[in-house]
């Protein structure tokens, strides 16, 4: 029987690198903050949370069970929905990057509504999602030339 390799499940689990006593949350966000210091563009690591969904209170009925799956089919309406929040890894003067190797299945809809929030609040500002060391560099090299054509 082939011995290869078995599929992955479960949640993404990234490697915590720790650089300059500061935690981040994968090898892809560490190379990020290096690059950005080696070319001295001044960013803040996870400094910025942004309010995407305010919370609200939901008056209605509404029958389901807990959001885990487990409990009864209930009425579990009349109660206060928590506000949906988007923390960026790297905020910067005039762009915000996500460093994103492998996106677990609640991203890319928490991502669409975090570029409509920039869309209606951010104009001046540019969004970078690189997704491996290669795209990183691209981003530095992007950011360094934005900055170059405001200077000339």
């Amino acid at each position: 029987m082939w011995q290869g390799r078995r599929k992955h499940k479960g949640p993404v689990r990234s490697k915590k690198v720790m650089v300059d006593g500061i935690k981040f949350a994968s090898g892809l966000e560490a190379y990020m903050y290096n690059a950005l210091k080696m070319f001295k563009i001044k960013a803040e690591y996870e400094g910025q949370t942004f309010t995407l969904i305010d919370e609200f209170k939901f008056e209605q009925e509404a029958y389901e069970r807990c959001a885990n799956g487990r409990g009864d089919f209930k009425n579990r309406g009349g109660k206060r929905i928590q506000s949906i929040k988007y923390t960026p890894d790297f905020v910067g003067d005039g762009f915000i990057i996500e460093c994103k190797g492998r996106a677990n299945e609640s991203f890319p809809i928490r991502w669409k509504m975090f570029k409509k929030h920039v869309h209606e609040n951010m104009k001046d500002v540019t969004l970078y999602k690189p997704q491996n060391q290669k795209e990183c560099d691209a981003t530095i090299n992007l950011i360094l030339s934005r900055a170059q054509q405001k200077l000339g």
